[in-house]
């Protein structure tokens, strides 16, 4: 089936859910046996139920994997993946500029013992100096990366990584699988902050992961009942809902964002545009090659790079709010200096390029004029 298709009946049989035609809604905490060690599918929420194995599955069959798995949160996802597979003196690898809520959790495993290096992985030749001086065990990628829509090679890295027996994993929160499939590339385990685009309305918490192989799937069968942090039946069934309209989502998400990162780049305030739709973007090329679109997420430097522009830019707009997220139908603006990267070190920010006057606009699928106007308004007052 073609993805648009997929998501609408991806990994879901009728027949076993009394035909029901959309995914019912398992709003229980256990299920009955009738004998002592039954073999039954389900018996406590926390180890499985019907709706998140919908969800689970989905997931794994839009990725391209063989097992999925769902999560109260994204960052409870990405720290079942670190801790399922690194011990401590193990070395991760990671992109150097990912989301900040994942540099601070590296930074509670390097306390662990983890030996942890954060890498400018846009230059491959950085991760081959590494692999030759330590004993990786994990990769973490990061493609398009928050907020500066960065892009590295992910099938070169991965098979550089692999070659030395090295774990790859992937954030895909923003491609979405309707972008790109990490895993056909070479990554054994592909991330996403379900929160985010896949849910696509602003009102659910959740984290999803699939996997390719059961060698990646069964540790993790067993950590994350293990330690609890599994998604609940009603936000599973918000996410199935928000995914089957993803593809339509995505296609207006990023003809939105085209549109206002080319007319942002002519605007008289910005200094600077990234969005990888942009020939004037670092790793057009690359994301011409490895993406089906460019996504829904453009991010600006102002030319008045200060706190005072950035708070009159915020305030003089009507119907783009600032929040910490993205990827819902609403537009919405994000000061990612004290919102998603608030817990870096002031030296690193900078010299990442997050900057005071940095704003990561998450667009909408309202009409663009609506957009672009509310955003030229406010930053008229910079002027």
């Amino acid at each position: 089936m073609k993805f648009a298709t997929d998501v609408i009946h991806a990994a879901y049989n009728n027949e076993d859910h009394k035909r029901a035609i959309m995914p019912p809604l398992y709003q229980n905490s256990m299920f009955a046996m009738h004998e002592i060690n039954e073999n039954v599918p389900f018996k406590y929420s926390r180890l499985s139920n019907p709706t998140r194995k919908i969800l689970e599955d989905t997931i794994a069959e839009l990725e391209h994997g063989t097992h999925g798995f769902a999560f109260g949160s994204g960052i409870a996802g990405i720290d079942c993946i670190f801790r399922t597979f690194l011990r401590p003196n193990d070395t991760i690898v990671a992109v150097s500029d990912l989301y900040g809520g994942c540099h601070d959790l590296l930074q509670i495993y390097a306390q662990w013992g983890v030996n942890v290096i954060f890498a400018d992985l846009t230059q491959p030749e950085n991760l081959d100096k590494i692999l030759a001086e330590h004993q990786v065990k994990m990769l973490w990628l990061e493609t398009p990366s928050n907020p500066l829509l960065r892009l590295v090679d992910i099938e070169l890295l991965a098979k550089k990584a692999k070659a030395h027996g090295a774990i790859v994993g992937i954030d895909n929160t923003f491609a979405t699988p309707y972008l790109q499939n990490p895993i056909d590339m070479g990554c054994d385990i592909v991330f996403h902050s379900a929160t985010k685009y896949l849910c696509g309305h602003s009102d659910v918490l959740l984290g999803l992961v699939a996997v390719n192989g059961k060698e990646f799937a069964k540790p993790m069968q067993m950590m994350l009942p293990a330690t609890g942090a599994i998604a609940g039946p009603m936000d599973c069934w918000l996410v199935l809902r928000g995914i089957k309209t993803l593809a339509v989502r995505m296609e207006q998400h990023q003809k939105n964002a085209q549109i206002l990162a080319e007319r942002l780049e002519k605007h008289p305030a910005i200094a600077k545009v990234y969005y990888p739709g942009l020939p004037s973007h670092e790793h057009h090329e690359l994301a011409k090659r490895q993406m089906r679109g460019f996504g829904g997420v453009v991010t600006v430097c102002l030319k008045n790079d200060t706190i005072e522009a950035v708070n009159s830019v915020i305030q003089n707009m009507d119907m783009i709010y600032l929040a910490s997220s993205l990827g819902g139908v609403e537009s919405l603006v994000n000061h990612c200096y004290s919102q998603s990267h608030s817990g870096m070190p002031h030296d690193l920010k900078i010299e990442l390029g997050i900057k005071l006057g940095l704003l990561r606009f998450s667009v909408g699928i309202e009409d663009i004029d609506d957009i672009y106007a509310d955003i030229d308004k406010a930053l008229q007052t910079t002027l």
